[in-house]
């Protein structure tokens, strides 16, 4: 595997940083890694960057706005990792998508890999391991024949309105329990 592209942020300073500064670090971050991306591909659109990301999600890149979207809550939780292995991962999906053809490829797929591996020395993770419980909350409770599931408040309303909803690994529909202990 190939050195890191991008340096490694100093893990005391950003530890230092308030939400505002660690918000134009990230974006500092996306334009380092524009820059390398733009490199090889001379008519890479530049990204817009938004903090408006919720829920587990850590990273997205989001074509139709044209743009990369990131969640606050998982970036001031994990700064370091974060920044590290998220913002290339959504810039690789950013290049990919502007390579001819690339609106075809698989979204973790060959192209993915390859540039993760070879442009930012990274390795093609398609998830990050991030504690997502304060930026993904799910009070509601719901059982299945092998475990219990926590809900959104989105969608245990979805729920509560029919849609069903069944358990991946034993395949029975879920029953509403009541709301987790606070």
């Amino acid at each position: 595997m190939a050195i890191p592209a991008l340096p490694d942020p100093d893990p005391t300073r950003l530890d230092a940083l308030d939400r505002a500064a660690l918000h134009r670090t990230l974006i500092a971050r996306v334009e380092a890694a524009w820059r390398l991306c733009h490199e090889l591909h001379p008519g890479l659109p530049r990204p817009v960057v938004w903090l408006d990301l919720r829920g587990k999600c850590a990273g997205q890149a989001h074509f139709g706005r044209g743009g990369l979207r990131f969640n606050p809550v998982l970036l001031e939780e994990n700064r370091l990792a974060f920044l590290v292995e998220v913002v290339p991962h959504e810039m690789a999906h950013w290049l990919v998508h502007h390579l001819e053809d690339g609106h075809r490829a698989r979204p973790h797929g060959r192209e993915w890999q390859t540039v993760m591996r070879h442009l930012f020395g990274l390795e093609s993770r398609t998830t990050h391991r991030f504690d997502t419980g304060r930026a993904s909350p799910a009070p509601f409770r719901y059982r299945c024949g092998c475990r219990e599931h926590g809900f959104t408040a989105r969608r245990h309303a979805l729920a509560r309105r029919g849609r069903g909803y069944r358990c991946r690994h034993c395949a029975e529909t879920l029953v509403y329990l009541g709301r987790f202990a606070s």
